[in-house]
């Protein structure tokens, strides 16, 4: 049975990189895995998106409306954006972080923050502070790990030698806080469930 997983957010905030990091995982385990990624204005703060579809069998790697297992979303505004393509059963993961987009910051959008988040809590969402996990960790641009390790624990992915991958891709002097941010990926995952509980 395939799976989809749809990671959102703006540019410059790792959702490519994460993406690739859970393709290579994915493919290492067995899985056959498409992926494909929509860039949009990345360089100028504009939406980011990858899709990632595993299982035995991937005939294609785009992700229809209503087909995506889970929604992780970097960006709360991208969560709202993107939730069409979630499942009615679907996941979302998403990160209780603003990051202004061009047409926000040009004066084009207005950014309804109040709005977004009251549409959000209606939702059976995992919400988690990983930019302020990243900055207590050291290294504000770990985010993104944080949030892949959020993603793998809610897939229930942890049977994968994540910490070889991250290690095998990531640069040798951020290899130790990658791992550390992966980690507490999954443990804010951990807790967001017990606090249900």
């Amino acid at each position: 049975m395939t799976k989809s997983i749809l990671l959102v957010g703006v540019g410059g905030q790792g959702t490519i990189l994460a993406s690739k990091l859970l393709t290579t995982g994915l493919m290492e385990a067995g899985y056959d895995v498409k992926m494909s990624e929509i860039h949009g204005m990345s360089q100028r703060g504009g939406s980011v998106s990858s899709q990632v579809r595993y299982g035995e069998k991937v005939c294609s790697p785009v992700i229809e409306i209503g087909g995506a297992d889970i929604l992780v979303s970097f960006e709360k505004m991208e969560a709202l954006r993107w939730l069409e393509y979630l499942k009615p059963e679907g996941k979302i993961v998403y990160n209780n972080y603003r990051m202004d987009s061009m047409p926000v910051l040009t004066g084009k959008a207005e950014y309804k923050e109040k709005e977004i988040e009251a549409e959000l809590e209606r939702l059976d969402a995992t919400i988690l502070n990983a930019a302020d996990k990243a900055v207590e960790l050291g290294n504000a641009k770990v985010m993104n790990i944080i949030l892949l390790g959020a993603l793998v624990k809610s897939m229930e992915l942890d049977n994968i030698d994540w910490e070889t991958i991250i290690r095998d891709n990531v640069k040798e002097k951020f290899i130790d806080i990658n791992i550390n941010a992966f980690n507490e990926g999954k443990n804010l995952v951990s807790e967001e469930a017990m606090s249900v509980n």
